[in-house]
């Protein structure tokens, strides 16, 4: 999130890995699997070369929380019978099973309605200078 977050704010700029890094106090070899796991999904693109680095593929008005929650660890709920009720024996007669469902599908909702474009707006002052860390 917060490395979507940070190119966000850098817009239209390509970003070196080591500068994210040590901004954001993440390892190198940490951060580069994050951020091949969100280009493959086509949510930041790399530029290779001396002054290679990342830099989101889309505007940041189009990526929500949703999707970048999704590109890195999967599709998650609170449990297992909410994503695939095929997975549990007893999801067509759990009273339980309804309500999991339920708050997946508001998580969801709420996660898909928060963009990087108003996140950046709302935490603008909060931007890290050159080796600090994002808040």
């Amino acid at each position: 999130m917060r490395c979507v977050l940070l190119l966000s704010r850098e817009e239209g700029r390509v970003v070196n890995v080591k500068e994210v890094s040590k901004s954001m106090a993440i390892p190198v070899s940490f951060l580069s699997k994050i951020l091949q796991a969100l280009s493959r999904k086509g949510i930041v693109r790399s530029t290779q070369g001396i002054s290679g680095g990342y830099e989101l593929a889309r505007k940041p008005d189009q990526i929500n929380l949703l999707e970048v929650i999704e590109a890195v660890q999967g599709v998650s709920a609170a449990n297992e019978c909410a994503v695939d009720k095929r997975r549990c024996s007893l999801s067509s007669t759990c009273v339980v099973h309804p309500v999991w469902v339920d708050l997946k599908r508001q998580v969801e909702k709420r996660l898909k309605s928060e963009t990087f474009a108003r996140l950046a707006r709302k935490r603008r002052d909060s931007t890290p200078k050159r080796g600090g860390r994002l808040k």
